[in-house]
């Protein structure tokens, strides 16, 4: 059950702070407002629900070593994140504006993130 709490709250986490990051940026930088925004945050939900399993399956599966190692464990996952998020600036239409609120957003929760998975699964 633990391990289901651990993913519904990560999940929580790492949706909640991108939103409010970009909110800020929007009022700050002017970003783009999605188009249809009901789809665009149905789909956002939908990656990071397989975000979430991922970061709590692997962390769950390696607990035994990465439980004092949560913070390593959590900057190699802000670190790929951050690495896809300049790659999208070269491949498409993304700004760099919003790539750094998404790096700024990874920056935040998965520290956050494993504070939690490390007290709800240690």
């Amino acid at each position: 059950m633990t391990i289901v709490l651990s993913i519904l709250l990560t999940l929580i986490i790492i949706f909640i702070v991108p939103i409010l990051i970009y909110g800020a940026y929007s009022a700050f930088f002017s970003l783009k407002q999605p188009e249809k925004k009901m789809s665009f945050f149905a789909g956002v939900l939908l990656q990071k629900v397989g975000t979430a399993i991922g970061f709590v399956g692997l962390f769950y599966l390696g607990r035994a070593y990465f439980i004092d190692y949560w913070l390593l464990y959590s900057l190699i996952w802000v670190l790929m994140f951050a690495i896809t998020e300049i790659g999208q600036v070269l491949m498409s239409d993304y700004t760099p504006t919003e790539a750094s609120a998404g790096i700024i957003s990874e920056v935040i929760y998965f520290p956050l993130a494993g504070v939690i998975i490390e007290a709800l699964l240690a």
